[in-house]
């Protein structure tokens, strides 16, 4: 005997066998028991999920020999024809090949006549919305004097394509999408009882590709026992469909963490050796973040594993719903990128950069801190004269000759100059605000004074003030930034604005030259600040000495000028 394909050997051949449904098969059975039928009924839903299944179900039981009924025996000879697929009073129309009006008007001719060997003459029109203008024209006339001998069964995946006036004429049964749990629990069935062996994270991956549709997922089933030889596992499976471990898409979000750019590009890169479907790992990566926010926000749903929780306590509930945001991003521009490995990585690396806490370089060497942006801003360095001297302390590694160890030498190194004094000061707090700031000055001080951390707090680092409308802010962003700028940060950052000012105060984020921004601004006097910190190093006697008597240089990513 041939091979059957598991989606037509299992096909439900009762009301009771059906997968889910359960609103539509309870109002069916119960008007098959009443004998309360209607004439016409349309069964919408996505593909895969049981239309043609209830409609061939529903013409077996009114034209089972033992009477109507929501019990069909299926034992006669209609109930066997029905299920073999050759019942004459089951015509069934495919409407994507057969959409020409002369199509319909052969189904309304035959209509007429009485059926041959059953009660009813069952009319299963699939894909129903593929019918021509003038094709649902003629369809319409005979649902409004349909034959008593004849019932019409519709079923379509885009209802919004059919005219109101064919709507209005069928009851309607809208057919869900299946859950996951539902085909892991059928697909566990179908392999017990053909005795293959499997394991259940093979399963949760092919209903994770099967998406809702119990059809998809036992084609899928197919496909694995054979890629498995005979079993379905998950290793296999992953194999088949290009998919990855779930461990593999927690270690992308702890490497984000810890902001450890290292870490995070040698788990994509374990990723990229799989050849993996990249769209379908960044989806991976928003489901995860999807569980994490759920513990964050409503930890009672549900029992969630270890990784769940431990990443719930580590990342910021805002900074979830911004690396959710990215993913999806990501996912719809991997078909511009230059290649997809390409456009995956860049969508990581897009988060590492938004992160709350970061600045706008060397983004892998900081730690994980909570910073609030007014520590953004590096103080000046310290006076040490009316006369505009200045002093910065800082920590220095000088390297020594081999076989020796590296001993840090700490002093302070005078630099004259009143201009960089200048230069790095910090701009003064603001106590109270008449009125809404109109410059970037004005911003930033109110951008300090709001006391903003997280990514909301990025946002408003990242962006400057360009005008005014009313008590609306024009925000400019870099168009790199302009990821920051969706909901729900921009909300957040009107209602900070809102309770400052004691006013509703709105946000209007536009991409364009953001120089001026705090962080920008920030970041060049942090340069500077660096800058006069090497140089006074290098110009020291004691450093110019140890170089040239002991033979030492200085290593230049030591020199961290000291915060006063």
């Amino acid at each position: 005997m041939s091979y059957q394909v598991l989606a037509r050997k299992w096909r439900p051949r009762r009301f009771a066998e059906l997968v889910g449904q359960e609103h539509v098969v309870r109002a069916l059975m119960h008007s098959l028991d009443s004998g309360r039928m209607h004439h016409a009924y349309l069964f919408t839903g996505t593909r895969g999920v049981g239309k043609t299944t209830i409609a061939r179900i529903f013409a077996k039981s009114l034209n089972c020999a033992k009477g109507v009924s929501a019990e069909p025996c299926g034992e006669c000879a209609v109930c066997r024809s029905v299920d073999e697929g050759r019942f004459i009073d089951l015509l069934e129309i495919d409407a994507a090949s057969n959409t020409g009006v002369d199509d319909v008007r052969e189904l309304i001719e035959n209509a007429q006549y009485a059926p041959t060997s059953g009660r009813y003459k069952v009319y299963l029109i699939d894909e129903v919305h593929m019918l021509s203008r003038s094709a649902f024209n003629a369809l319409l006339k005979i649902l409004e004097e349909p034959p008593e001998h004849a019932k019409f069964l519709l079923a379509t995946t885009d209802p919004q394509k059919l005219p109101m006036t064919v709507l209005s004429r069928c009851l309607q049964f809208s057919l869900k999408r299946l859950q996951p749990e539902q085909i892991v629990a059928q697909m566990q069935h179908i392999l017990q009882a053909e005795q293959i062996k499997f394991d259940d994270e093979a399963l949760i991956e092919l209903t994770r590709g099967a998406d809702g549709s119990l059809r998809d997922g036992l084609s899928l089933l197919d496909q694995a026992i054979a890629y498995g030889n005979g079993s379905v596992l998950a290793e296999d499976v992953r194999a088949m469909l290009g998919t990855i471990a779930r461990s593999e898409v927690f270690g992308l979000l702890k490497a984000l963490a810890e902001g450890n750019g290292q870490a995070l590009l040698q788990e994509a890169r374990q990723i990229e050796s799989f050849t993996p479907d990249f769209g379908a790992v960044l989806d991976d990566l928003a489901v995860a973040l999807h569980r994490i926010q759920l513990r964050q926000l409503v930890p009672e749903l549900d029992q969630d594993a270890a990784e769940v929780v431990s990443l719930a306590d580590r990342l910021d509930a805002v900074e979830v719903q911004m690396y959710y945001q990215l993913a999806l991003r990501g996912r719809n521009e991997l078909a511009i990128a230059p290649d997809v490995t390409t456009g995956f990585e860049m969508a990581l690396l897009r988060m590492l950069a938004f992160r709350p806490d970061q600045g706008t370089t060397h983004i892998a060497d900081k730690p994980r801190t909570s910073v609030a942006p007014e520590n953004i801003h590096k103080p000046p360095v310290t006076t040490t004269s009316p006369l505009g001297s200045t002093a910065t302390e800082s920590p220095v590694v000088i390297a020594p000759p081999p076989g020796q160890k590296t001993q840090p030498l700490a002093g302070k190194i005078s630099v004259a100059g009143s201009e960089v004094a200048t230069q790095l000061s910090a701009p003064s707090a603001v106590g109270v605000h008449p009125g809404l700031p109109d410059d970037a000055d004005a911003w930033e001080r109110i951008v300090k004074q709001a006391d903003l951390c997280g990514a909301v707090g990025q946002l408003a680092q990242q962006a400057v003030l360009r005008g005014r409308e009313g008590s609306t802010l024009i925000l400019a962003l870099a168009p790199k930034h302009m990821a920051l700028a969706i909901s729900p940060l921009d909300t957040q950052l009107e209602q900070h604005l809102s309770k400052l000012f004691g006013k509703p105060v709105r946000v209007h984020c536009v991409a364009e030259d953001a120089s001026e921004a705090p962080a920008a601004r920030a970041e060049r006097a942090s340069q500077i600040q660096q800058k006069v910190a090497a140089d006074a190093l290098q110009n020291d006697p004691l450093v110019q000495d140890m170089q040239k008597r002991l033979g030492a240089s200085v290593i230049p990513k030591s020199i961290r000028p000291l915060e006063t």
